[in-house]
């Protein structure tokens, strides 16, 4: 039998383990980027943390206390964007002062409510699917344009970004070069937090799919136009077949794919929500309690189609 005193130290030695296993929320984590293996350090970003990077100038702190995670941030992504100001974006990215305050444990409400960003990324970078832009027609119609489609030129780059006239970089869709940034190797990588509190993740094997459609009735709308400073154009609306152009263009059906209209769905028990390749990209709506200044309708209903709006309405150009 070992002596007491031995005893005592093995107990002291298992103890000072655990609790800087505790305190330490990086691992080692082997993964590959397609051009071999790689160890990276993971930190738990479900916890606080603390994200600098030199090199593109990001700072961003995140303080987990009690039920509250405090997030500041310049909003500058740690990766490299596209050229900005560009052809189709003349806005020049600059650092921002931007704080959150997101609910450390989410209160899932099942009821859900349009949000115009829905959550920030996990470098401070906000979420901001939907534009500013709109096609207006004589009709009365407006026809909210999506950044990712054909007809005007939104200037984004490969992280489907670009910048807004605050210098803000944001995202509207699949984050390429940040999920590069924070993949651990596993199919889920973690990129963000929701307003309501809950995850967002990115599957890299498109496991989880949106559940919209484009419309199959045709549009309508006559003399319409797209205006902007130095941007006139004509655009050919009535009878034209949806195509993904506008936010109208699309509808939400129940059990198409296995995501709700909100992008979200349980994951090992708990909610969360998707980034995904394909419409409608980035979450527009919140399930869980959060604290905006707009709330409305989930995406996807038929009571948006067709909005109706002056035609001398201003239009803010921020995207």
């Amino acid at each position: 039998m070992l002596p007491l005193n031995k005893i005592r130290n093995l107990l002291l030695i298992v103890i000072l383990v655990i609790t800087i296993s505790c305190k330490n929320s990086t691992t080692a984590s082997l993964h590959s980027h397609g051009d071999g293996n790689h160890t990276h350090e993971t930190t738990n970003y479900f916890k606080s943390y603390t994200l600098e990077d030199a090199q593109y100038g990001t700072k961003t702190v995140v303080t987990v206390a009690g039920n509250i995670r405090e997030i500041s941030t310049n909003a500058l992504p740690n990766h490299e964007t596209g050229t900005f100001p560009n052809e189709g974006n003349p806005n020049t990215i600059k650092p921002q002062n931007r704080s959150y305050s997101i609910p450390v444990t989410p209160k899932y409400t099942g009821k859900a409510q349009w949000v115009r960003e829905p959550g920030v990324a996990l470098n401070g970078v906000k979420f901001e699917p939907e534009t500013a832009e709109a096609v207006l027609c004589e009709s009365g119609e407006r026809y909210r344009v999506e950044a990712k489609q054909n007809l005007i030129d939104m200037g984004l780059d490969k992280n489907n970004a670009h910048v807004q006239p605050t210098g803000a970089y944001h995202y509207h869709g699949t984050p390429t070069s940040m999920i590069e940034k924070f993949d651990t190797g596993q199919d889920l990588v973690h990129i963000g937090f929701a307003k309501d509190g809950f995850a967002i993740y990115y599957s890299k094997s498109g496991a989880y799919s949106p559940s919209f459609r484009l419309y199959d009735e045709n549009r309508e709308g006559e003399d319409c136009a797209y205006d902007r400073p130095g941007n006139h154009l004509d655009v050919s609306i009535e009878n034209s077949k949806p195509d993904g152009t506008f936010v109208s263009d699309w509808e939400y059906v129940e059990g198409l794919g296995n995501l709700d209209e909100c992008n979200g769905t349980e994951i090992n028990g708990t909610y969360a929500y998707l980034v995904t390749d394909s419409y409608p990209y980035v979450p527009r709506c919140l399930m869980g309690e959060f604290e905006e200044e707009q709330h409305g309708p989930p995406p996807g209903q038929a009571a948006q189609r067709g909005e109706r709006s002056s035609r001398g309405n201003q239009q803010q150009h921020d995207h």
